[in-house]
């Protein structure tokens, strides 16, 4: 079921005894939880932590009967910390209480308290690479949960579609330039472009927001000038490069620090090439496991200059961005000459 489905029961009052969250995404998770706060009255949603609490008493909770209320909401987060442990653990008795508790749970579905929701959070594992199989384990623990919600990444399309609609219903106008800007800057996270739009709508007033104004207020933006860069040479774009370099000069952007980002850049889309990562998930993960954090949106920018550059392409480009900052540091250089000469070079 996808997150609108729901939203659409919701509505209809059509709302199941069980529920279960499952996916990453935060900006729709909180559409649902607002959505289902506002459907049950005040004082009678409860929340758990199953990192903290039983799922046996959760379930104790959701059998009690109320004095005060007919209806009630039990938000569960953590709900992976349910799942047995390895029979590798030594805690191998609280792995069969957890399985247990698996069982129990689907007892109580057969005959669920009226007028009781309860709704589990596994927001911890995405649907790609290596989270896939933890997901798995995830949906057979809770497979007595029939209706299961899909807390999907947004597609790049599907970001700015609900961008555009989020700038309208907050009563602004935003510059379709603008809005590509945004959505490209914070690698299509809904959440976050959420959150910079309720600030642009305080900023608006009644001006339009153009690019210059996503280039100064929203984090990323910069590096997102930069980026663009990088995609015009990957495309072998010369004219497009030449124009963003014009773009970051008069902008102030201290051209050094600029080729730091684009070898950095280039440095991971090689090792991301090499270790045969074929998604910006995959890049996310792997360079986590690495010890090296990464948002989102950086992992949609190494997938991408990945896709444009094969891995010969990608090894010449660090030798001609070695050259460039050797000639950087050369005795009063001239920033914008060496990085012209650079893009021609890589544009040849």
């Amino acid at each position: 079921m996808t997150p609108s489905q729901f939203l659409a029961r919701l509505k209809k009052r059509d709302i199941p005894p069980a529920v279960l969250l499952l996916g990453p995404e935060a900006y729709e998770r909180r559409r649902i939880k607002e959505a289902c706060t506002i459907a049950f009255p005040e004082g009678t949603v409860a929340q758990h932590d199953l990192a903290e609490f039983s799922l046996a008493g959760i379930l104790d909770d959701a059998r009690a009967l109320s004095l005060f209320a007919s209806e009630r909401l039990i938000w569960v987060v953590n709900a992976e910390a349910a799942l047995p442990r390895g029979r590798s653990d030594e805690e191998e008795s609280e792995s069969a209480g957890s399985s247990s508790d698996g069982a129990a749970l689907a007892a109580y579905l057969k005959d669920p308290t009226p007028g009781v929701a309860m709704v589990f959070e596994a927001i911890r594992f995405d649907f790609e690479s290596d989270d896939k199989r933890k997901q798995d384990r995830v949906r057979k623990f809770y497979a007595a949960v029939p209706d299961v919600v899909e807390l999907r990444r947004f597609a790049s399309h599907e970001a700015r579609a609900e961008a555009e609609s989020l700038a309208r219903r907050a009563g602004f106008r935003i510059d379709p330039a603008a809005l590509d800007l945004l959505v490209e800057a914070l690698g299509a996270d809904m959440a976050r472009i959420a959150v910079e739009i309720e600030k642009l709508a305080l900023y608006a007033g009644a001006r339009s927001i153009g690019v210059e104004d996503i280039a100064s207020l929203v984090p990323d933006a910069r590096a997102t000038t930069i980026f663009a860069l990088v995609n015009a040479l990957g495309r072998r774009d010369r004219a497009r490069a030449l124009a963003i370099l014009d773009t970051l000069t008069r902008e102030g952007e201290y051209l050094p620090l600029a080729l730091a980002f684009l070898s950095s850049q280039f440095r991971l889309a090689l090792a991301a090439r090499e270790a045969g990562l074929k998604s910006a998930q995959q890049i996310q993960g792997h360079f986590a496991r690495m010890g090296v954090p990464m948002w989102g949106s950086r992992a949609d920018q190494v997938y991408q200059t990945l896709s444009k550059f094969a891995k010969p392409q990608l090894e010449g480009a660090l030798k001609l961005i070695f050259e460039a900052d050797r000639g950087l540091r050369d005795a009063r250089p001239d920033d914008r000459v060496i990085m012209e000469q650079f893009v021609l070079k890589l544009t040849a």
